[in-house]
């Protein structure tokens, strides 16, 4: 009886082991290294085994864990039903807050489910706490390869910076939650320089700065994911792909009302960028496409604007140093106030709007607007041409 009871302990035990999508460290070089580094206190309960899961050890932190041949395995699991990392984090103070991290030599490339870490065998799909992930892999910039996201359900901050200059990551995990979270992905991309391809963003409702800066200065980027969202929210698009160099082509914008900060320098820096996506909002949000277009030296197209009343800071810096844009056509009236924000010196809603396009262009407008020739007004040396529509 003990015989059998005992082959069905190791049935099971081997049974799970098989089932279980532990998240996975393969080396890709001789000599690869891992540890866990823990910041201010923040401790999470995690194990790693080399021999395929027989035997666990407990991790200590800033101890490296060494993979001496190419292809050795890591397989890691966890206890931490209440979050890897359970501090929260503002963008004022984005990395002083607790949290733990994976620090990496050598190459190594990640595989298996990142949720092992929360329930042992990578089954879960709910993110169970604010900043669970945050900064889970930055500066590791040994990762070539990230694990599986299988999250539908998100949390606050719970991917802010997870991959944050990781500059050998080629490509993106899936991310296959639609409903979305405040800062859930900001961040997440950081100056992945190597990064080619984007993944999948079917959500159509914005959380307040969930895309924010999400693929800044990934400049090996060459296409965008589609952005079908109609409903917006603040910052939720700021800076998302700014300093992406070699992006060629932007994603449609289908929204129509827009929030405070939305678009606010999405593709600034995007010096390959040669057509802008249209615009269709006809009412304005304070500082929406501020700087949207920064610094885009290929943009030859820029987008009708079709609002008829200026908001603060709406157009600010759009197309500043877009030095090919030669046509503008817009439907505002007046040139709006001056300082409605509380700033030194006085700026205006288009203030430098065109300062550096193209020194020969045409100008369309309604025939109300009055001639102003300057960089935050119509670019000086332009035709203008009057409408009444």
């Amino acid at each position: 009886m003990r015989q059998v009871l005992s082959l069905i302990i190791l049935i099971f035990f081997f049974g799970t082991t098989s089932a279980a999508n532990y998240l996975t460290f393969t080396a890709e070089v001789d000599s690869s290294s891992f540890g866990i580094k823990n910041i201010e206190g923040n401790n999470p309960n995690v194990r790693y085994s080399l021999d395929g899961g027989k035997t666990w050890v407990a991790f200590k932190s800033d101890t490296l864990i060494l993979l001496r041949q190419k292809g050795d395995k890591a397989l890691l699991r966890g206890n931490n039903p209440q979050g890897f990392s359970i501090s929260e984090i503002t963008p004022e103070s984005p990395t002083a807050n607790a949290h733990s991290k994976f620090v990496m030599t050598g190459r190594i490339a990640a595989s298996g489910s990142v949720m092992s870490l929360i329930d042992g065998v990578g089954e879960s799909t709910v993110i169970p706490n604010d900043g669970c992930f945050r900064g889970l892999f930055i500066d590791c910039e040994s990762l070539t390869k990230a694990p599986e996201l299988p999250a539908t359900t998100l949390a606050e901050n719970c991917y802010a910076y997870m991959f944050y200059n990781c500059t050998s990551l080629i490509k993106t995990p899936d991310l296959p939650a639609t409903t979305l979270a405040k800062y859930c992905y900001w961040e997440m991309f950081y100056n992945c320089t190597s990064l080619i391809k984007a993944p999948d963003l079917p959500a159509t409702i914005m959380e307040y700065c969930c895309y924010a800066s999400m693929f800044q200065n990934c400049n090996s980027l060459t296409q965008a994911p589609e952005l079908p969202a109609t409903t917006l929210a603040m910052h939720c698009y700021n800076s998302m792909f700014k300093g992406c160099s070699n992006l060629t082509q932007a994603p449609a914008l289908p929204a129509t009302e827009l929030k405070f900060c939305c678009y606010e320098w999405m593709f600034a820096s995007c010096t390959s960028l040669e057509k802008a996506p249209e615009l269709p909002a006809k009412e304005l949000a304070a500082r929406c496409y501020r700087g949207m277009f920064f610094l885009c030296t290929n943009l030859t197209q820029a987008p009708r604007l079709p609002a008829t009343t200026l908001a603060p800071w709406c157009y600010r810096d759009m197309f500043r140093k877009c030095s090919k844009i030669n046509f503008l056509r817009v439907s505002f009236t007046d040139w709006g106030e001056q300082s409605r924000f509380a700033v030194e010196p006085p700026t205006w809603d288009t203030d430098s709007w065109v300062y550096g396009v193209a020194s020969n262009g045409t100008f369309i407008c309604p025939v109300e607007l009055p001639e102003e020739f300057w960089i935050s007004r119509i670019p000086e040396g332009w035709k203008v041409l009057k409408t009444k529509d």
